[in-house]
């Protein structure tokens, strides 16, 4: 398995049970996949660069997590499909 830090945005316009429900949903799908969460850091709300999907503020958490690298394609796809993530990042940070 490989360590990845992903990162990820929440549209700002959910209730605080939804939001909760959205990061409970990815740590699922991640082990699921066969991975593993070792460390969930919530930013909380902040303010955007620029706009994604009109929307100017944004519920950024930060996931480290190790998971497969052959699961990695199906965690990318579920990702896109999911209507409340704005945006997301994954990136390999072990060495």
């Amino acid at each position: 398995m490989r360590e990845y830090e992903m990162t990820f945005i929440i549209t700002p316009d959910l209730e605080q049970e939804q939001i909760d429900a959205t990061i409970e949903e990815v740590q699922k799908l991640v082990v699921s996949q066969g991975g593993q969460v070792s460390k969930t850091d919530v930013w909380g709300r902040r303010r955007l660069a620029y706009p994604i999907r009109k929307k100017r503020e944004g519920y950024y958490v930060v996931m480290q997590m190790q998971l497969p690298p052959e699961a990695l394609k199906e965690l990318d796809h579920s990702l896109k499909l999911n209507e409340s993530i704005l945006r997301y990042l994954i990136v390999r940070t072990d060495k």
